[in-house]
C-alpha cells in the first residue's frame, strides 16, 4: 500500500497544464521545421526538373541537322516547357528558355542554318520561386513574408553533327 502525503498530491495538481503547454511549445517549433522542409525540398524539386529538361533540350538541340538548326529552336524551348509541366514546376513559359549557339571559346554567336556551332546551351532565365508559399517565412524583424529566389539552370553540349 502507497501512502501520498499531502505535499505530492498537491504538486501534482498544480502540474496538470504542464504537459499542454510543453506540447504547444514543440509543435511551434516542429512546424517551423517541417515548413522549412518542404519549401526548400519545393525548390531543390524544381531545379532538378528544370535541370534535366535543359539537359534534355539540349541533347537534342546538338544533335539537330545543321540545315533546320533555327528550327529546331522554338521545338526544344516547347520541350523544355513540357518536361516542366510534367514535373509539376509552375510558371515556366517559352519566354524563359535561351537557347544560345556557342563558339570554341564558348562565346555566343548566332545560331544559323547550314552553321555549325561548337557547342549548343539551353537556360532557363528569368524563372523566380516564392519560398514562403506553403506556409509563410518568419523575418528577424518578426514580420511574416514569403521570398522568390531566381531558379537559372542551364546545360551546355557539344553540337555532333
Amino acid at each position: 500500500m502507497t501512502i501520498y502525503n499531502s505535499k505530492t498530491v498537491r504538486l501534482a495538481g498544480n502540474e496538470r497544464g504542464t504537459a499542454a503547454v510543453e506540447f504547444a511549445l514543440v509543435v511551434v517549433v516542429l512546424l517551423v521545421i517541417l515548413s522549412g522542409t518542404v519549401e526548400f525540398g519545393k525548390s531543390f524539386w524544381y531545379y532538378n526538373s528544370l535541370t534535366r529538361s535543359t539537359r534534355d533540350a539540349a541533347r537534342m538541340m546538338s544533335l539537330a541537322d545543321p540545315d533546320t538548326l533555327t528550327s529546331a529552336i522554338p521545338v526544344a524551348q516547347d520541350a523544355v516547357v513540357n518536361m516542366a509541366v510534367a514535373a509539376s514546376v509552375p510558371g515556366v513559359v517559352r519566354g524563359n528558355i535561351a537557347i544560345s549557339c556557342l563558339n570554341t571559346s564558348f562565346a555566343v554567336i548566332a545560331c544559323q542554318d547550314g552553321v555549325s556551332p561548337a557547342y549548343v546551351r539551353v537556360a532557363v532565365t528569368g524563372y523566380n520561386l516564392k519560398l514562403g508559399g506553403w506556409m509563410a517565412l518568419f523575418a528577424p524583424s518578426g514580420s511574416v513574408s514569403s521570398q522568390d529566389i531566381a531558379l537559372g539552370p542551364h546545360t551546355v553540349m557539344p553540337y555532333l553533327p
